[in-house]
């Protein structure tokens, strides 16, 4: 991903490098010199032994230049996008420790010793916490510092159990290989995410230091774009969590749908002044549908993210399923259910002949036709995830 067969080199060999301070670049030539400088004043200060590298995305304002005359070594990352930069950054980071933030001037790279004694100490990712530490004013959009941030925050915490109140701060620390193992793949902003969730998910030592955010020093725009990149942070914390995603409003959606259609094969349900007939038992039953497809993919999603490594949430329910889901057995329930409602319309259908073929009563004929249409339109979704599952289960070489 990072190519720096022509970057210049800095710091001690990286057998004896403790630190790296990675700076993500896209055209940061204003303020980069300064982010380095301050950078470089803290390992002198400090005494720790480090490096300052650049994980440049493809600068066209001579940002490369500039971080090397000032003493960081520079890594081209070819593959466009925030957190490409960083993964390409921390591959080629020579230090034990990675301490990551933007090279906007918006954090202080003087005040890092709070994140190196929590490295040293044994955590695997150190998060910098704004809401702690202090906002200046104007640093921080008021739609990103009460709803934005809080909300996603918010999510990541209950969602994932994180301890993590600021999912999003740019400056934060991590052990190097710890983050390596976790292998994060995201190449946008929701990286941000996704080193949280991944480093919560697999059991990592997370903490979190109080730290400033000051207006950033550019003239321009900022790369962050509120609403697109803030929808791209909410759809991964959704992806990662199928539970909330699909099954339990699949489950909700289900059982409601179940029961409704099952209550109203027996005759109307009245609640006061509104009634329920069959057209309701109609909804009910598309309802129940969707909400199948929801469970359904939900256990599929989670049987592909154990097939390809993904560290999603586990449970006990979950690995009683997963044990016990299998084709044959799926598709055994699937054809059973596909064959209740195929004999209930062979029945209606022998009725309907035996009558001549004339009309019958159309509110009891769909009354009971309903269901059978539901078990069979259930049968054949059980049958195909049966087989769906069968393709992501078939053994691989990667498997051995």
């Amino acid at each position: 991903m990072a190519d720096s067969s022509v970057d210049s080199s800095f710091g001690a060999d990286s057998s004896e490098t403790e630190l790296t301070i990675l700076m993500p670049c896209l055209n940061e030539a204003e303020t980069l010199a300064i982010c380095i400088d301050k950078a470089q004043g803290y390992l002198a200060r400090s005494g720790v032994c480090g490096e300052v590298l650049v994980a440049d995305n493809g600068s066209t304002d001579g940002s490369q230049d500039i971080a090397r005359r000032h003493g960081a070594r520079v890594v081209d990352v070819p593959v466009k996008g925030y957190g490409a930069a960083l993964i390409g950054g921390i591959e080629a980071a020579r230090g034990r420790y990675v301490i990551m933030g933007d090279a906007d001037d918006s954090y202080d790279f003087t005040a890092l010793d709070g994140f190196v004694q929590r490295l040293r100490a044994g955590d695997d990712l150190v998060m910098g916490n704004r809401f702690r530490g202090g906002i200046e004013p104007g640093a921080m959009p008021p739609l990103h510092k009460y709803l934005g941030n809080p909300v996603l925050s918010w999510i990541g915490r209950v969602l994932f159990r994180s301890p993590i109140g600021d999912f999003h701060c740019g400056l934060r620390g991590f052990n190097r290989q710890s983050m390596l193992d976790v292998e994060l793949q995201t190449t946008g902003m929701e990286f941000a995410s996704e080193m949280v969730v991944k480093s919560t998910l697999g059991g990592l030592r997370v903490s979190e230091v109080p730290t400033t955010l000051s207006k950033d020093g550019r003239s321009r725009p900022p790369h962050l774009r509120s609403w697109r990149d803030g929808w791209r942070h909410l759809r991964f914390l959704l992806i990662f969590s199928p539970r909330w995603l699909f099954l339990l409003p699949g489950v909700t959606a289900f059982a409601l749908g179940v029961i409704g259609t099952v209550f109203l094969l027996f005759g109307p349900i009245v609640f006061g002044t509104v009634g329920l007939d069959v057209s309701s038992q109609v909804y009910l039953s598309a309802l129940a549908v969707v909400g199948y497809q929801g469970i359904l993919f939900a256990v599929l999603t989670k049987m592909y993210a154990e097939r390809r490594g993904f560290r999603l949430p586990r449970s006990r329910s979950f690995r009683w399923v997963a044990q016990r889901v299998s084709l044959e057995r799926l598709a055994l329930v699937g054809v059973a259910l596909f064959l209740i409602g195929l004999v209930i319309l062979i029945v209606q259908f022998s009725i309907w002949a035996g009558a001549g073929f004339g009309s019958l009563d159309a509110t009891e004929t769909i009354r009971l036709a309903v269901p059978a249409a539901l078990l069979m339109m259930l049968g054949a979704q059980t049958t195909m995830a049966g087989m769906f599952l069968g393709i992501l289960t078939v053994p691989t070489r990667e498997q051995h």
